[in-house]
Parts: structure tokens; C-alpha cells; sequence
């Protein structure tokens, strides 16, 4: 009995290790699928780049993007194969195991076959029988050559069942061994690539070179503007949440109102000194004064990080948030509020979440802007040509706001995606699904 428990023992345990490797595999797998389908996109963008952009600076910043994505297929494919090399390793302890256990059995086996073949007469049986003192020892003696042959075939199954599981196992591990080789193989086609991508971006950066000031004046320019439609959307922002707590004060102070002409005037209720001191707070304060229910879709919305849809139904990132070294101009630094994505000619851009339209921003003739208000949340997409959402519009996730302006010069069609807590900006790729 004692046995049987332990054996069950190792096999739940083995299934449980199974099953481990097989999940975080699929997911390594999905993970690997969606890398492949941003280098493709990355590789589409950069060809179509090459022959209708003349700034080499653009090409740049997508060669970057793309050898950034081959290091994440890298390094992924290598969790892989170290996963597999693990699993590999627990089957051969069960491959090992089970030996051992078959060992011993066949071994128990052959010995009871050899007793039960010098006592294999019927006549031998008989006599065990006759001989017994009484009717009680005939009896035991009975019962035990009845369990003594059932014991025996029992062995004979479990021999069996432990023969078809260890070759099981042994098909498995050869499975595997042939998956693990493919891997690397893989890893090391990707590492060749990768090593082609760094020498063109070799070559475009000994180009860029040549016309450093021409080059470095055309990087300035971008930044003074992106930072001056930054300011513009802080300001924004301000207004945005001086609006929502001049709105709040007002409620509060009627709520107020109201309680006072409900109440007993023996009943404590506030002053009026202290409804205008109240009132004062809520107006000037520098964040949104939560109502319970904006405090619901703030909370949801905070719940949903790193699950959030991306702002266009596919593309790559063009360029990252934060602020970071320019490619080839290490002295220039870019500086990022939110992120860039690059996607196809004609994309709409769409909410990551449900919310209201707080303000429709025209910073040109063809770069537009949508803010929108989820509790104390905002996200902002820019670089939209046309719009299809008025101020005040209630929107629902991934419903589309307006479609993505693509530049006549490039050719390319970047929206530009930001997320903040009040005037507070956060890194998109830790809200966004997978970036």
C-alpha cells in the first residue's frame, strides 16, 4: 500500500512539473509569434522608407527599432530553449525512475514465477490444502493462493503500464531534442541577422556623418517642436482638471446647501466659512478631486495596466518614451513624453480605454490632437489628419477617433500616444498589452 501511495506521489508531482513548462512554452511562444510580427512590420516600414525618405536620421531610428526587436527574438528564443533543456532534464530523472522501478519488478516477477512453476501441480495445491490443521487454516491457506495469483497478475500490469509509460517518455525526450536543436539553430540564423542589421546601421551612421550640422539642426528643430506641442497639451491638461474640480466645488457646495435645508437646526452641519474653505480646496487643487464615480474609471483603468489595447490595430514603436541618446548623435538627447508608432497608410487611431473627449487640439492644417478623460487619467493621441469624435463625446474601448496622418515628405504614418496621471506622464509600454 505504502507503495502504490508513493508512486502516486511522483506521478501527481511529475504532472504538476509538466504542466509548467508547457504553459510558460506557449507563452514564450505567443510572445516569440508577436516579436516576428513587429520585426516583419519593422522590415516593411523600413523598405518602404528607404525609397521615399531622404532624411537618413528617420532610417536610423527605424534600423534601431528593428535590431532592438532581433535582440528581443534573441533573448526570448534563449528562455526557450533553457525551458526545454529543464524539462528535458526532469524527464530524464523520470526516464531514470522508472528503470529502476521496472528493474526491481521484473526481477520480483521472475522470482515468482519460478516458485509458482516448482509449485505449479494440482496435486501440490491439494496436498497445501489437505495438510491444514483444521478448516480455519484450510481456509486462510485458500485465500492467500487466491491473493498470491492475483498479486502476481497485478505485477504482470504494472510491468506493462510501466514499460508503455517509459517509452512514452523516451518518445517525448526525442521530441524535444529535435525541438531544442531547432532552437538553436534559430538563435543562431537570428544572431547572423542581427549581426547584418548593426553593419548597415554601421554604414547609414558613417553617412549621417558626412553632414553633421546639416543633420543636428534638423534633429533641434523636431525637438523645439515637439516640446512646444507639449506644453500646449499640459496646459490642456490644467485646464482639464481646473474645469473638473470647478464643477466638483459646485456639487459639493449644493450638496451642502441642500443637507443644511434637510437637517434639524440642532443638528451639526458646516459652516459657511468652512463650505467656502472646502469649496476653495477643491477648486485649487493641482490634481482632479475624485467624484466616486470618476474614482471607479480611474480605478479600472489603473487595473488594466499592462492589458490595455494598443492605440492602432497594428504598427511597431518608432520611437520609445523617456529620454535617451540619439543613435548617432550621442551628445543630442530625444526626449519622449509618450511613444511613437509607426503603422500602415490609412490606420485610425483608437481609445485604449473608455472615457470622455476633454479637447480636440489643432496644432496645424494636418496634425490634430484628441485628449481623453478616463477619471484622472488622460491619454492623448496625436498626429491625426481628420477626426471622428466631438468634445464632450462619451467613447468606448478601441472605438476609432480619427485617422493617422501620413507625411507627404516620409511617407511614414506615426501617431504619437501619451499617458498621464494628471500632469504626470508614465511609459506607455507598461500599460500597453505586449509593447
Amino acid at each position: 500500500m505504502s507503495k502504490f501511495i508513493y508512486s502516486f506521489l511522483i506521478l501527481f508531482i511529475s504532472c504538476s512539473v509538466w504542466a509548467q513548462p508547457e504553459d510558460q512554452q506557449k507563452k514564450l511562444e505567443e510572445r516569440k509569434a508577436q516579436i516576428q510580427k513587429e520585426i516583419r512590420e519593422t522590415e516593411e516600414l523600413l523598405q518602404a522608407t528607404k525609397k521615399k525618405e531622404k532624411s537618413v536620421t528617420t532610417l536610423i531610428v527605424i534600423q534601431s527599432n528593428k535590431i532592438k526587436l532581433k535582440e528581443k527574438l534573441i533573448n526570448t528564443t534563449e528562455k526557450q530553449t533553457k525551458l526545454l533543456s529543464n524539462d528535458m532534464y526532469l524527464n530524464q530523472l523520470q526516464i531514470n525512475r522508472l528503470k529502476r522501478e521496472l528493474e526491481i519488478l521484473k526481477k520480483d516477477y521472475a522470482e515468482m514465477i519460478v516458485k509458482s512453476y516448482k509449485s505449479r501441480s494440482e496435486q501440490s495445491r491439494a496436498m497445501f490444502l489437505l495438510s491444514s490443521e483444521n478448516f480455519l487454516q484450510a481456509y486462510k491457506r485458500a485465500q492467500y493462493m487466491k491473493q498470491y495469483a492475483s498479486f502476481r497478475k497485478t505485477q504482470g500490469v504494472e510491468i506493462k503500464d510501466k514499460t508503455s509509460e517509459l517509452t512514452n517518455y523516451n518518445e517525448k525526450i526525442v521530441v524535444q531534442k529535435t525541438a531544442k536543436q531547432k532552437l538553436i539553430e534559430e538563435n543562431e540564423k537570428e544572431r547572423l541577422a542581427l549581426q547584418k542589421e548593426k553593419q548597415e546601421q554601421e554604414v547609414l551612421a558613417n553617412s549621417i556623418k558626412k553632414d553633421k550640422k546639416k543633420y543636428t539642426a534638423e534633429i533641434k528643430k523636431k525637438q523645439q517642436e515637439t516640446r512646444a506641442i507639449d506644453q500646449k497639451i499640459d496646459r490642456l491638461i490644467r485646464e482639464a482638471i481646473a474645469e473638473a474640480n470647478r464643477k466638483a466645488a459646485e456639487a459639493n457646495r449644493k450638496a451642502i446647501e441642500a443637507s443644511r435645508k434637510a437637517t434639524p437646526n440642532n443638528t451639526k452641519i458646516p459652516t459657511k466659512e468652512a463650505v467656502v474653505a472646502e469649496t476653495k480646496a477643491i477648486e485649487s487643487s493641482s490634481k482632479i478631486v475624485l467624484t466616486a464615480e470618476g474614482k471607479i474609471i480611474a480605478d479600472n483603468f489603473k487595473a488594466n495596466k499592462g492589458r490595455l489595447p494598443w492605440p492602432v490595430e497594428k504598427g511597431s514603436v518608432y520611437s520609445a518614451y523617456g529620454e535617451h541618446p540619439h543613435p548617432e548623435f550621442k551628445s543630442l538627447t530625444i526626449k519622449n513624453s509618450g511613444v511613437d508608432i509607426e503603422t500602415e497608410k490609412g490606420a485610425n487611431a483608437r481609445a485604449v480605454f473608455g472615457g470622455v473627449v476633454t479637447s480636440i487640439m489643432v496644432f496645424s492644417p494636418v496634425n490634430t490632437a484628441v485628449m481623453i478623460q478616463h477619471g484622472d487619467f488622460f491619454t492623448v493621441y496625436q498626429n491625426l489628419s481628420s477626426v471622428s469624435v466631438s468634445k464632450g463625446d462619451k467613447v468606448s474601448i478601441k472605438q476609432s477617433i480619427g485617422r493617422i496622418r501620413t507625411s507627404g515628405d516620409s511617407g511614414k504614418t506615426i501617431l504619437k500616444f501619451t499617458i498621464s496621471q494628471n500632469t504626470t506622464y508614465f511609459n506607455p509600454g507598461s500599460w500597453l498589452y505586449n509593447m
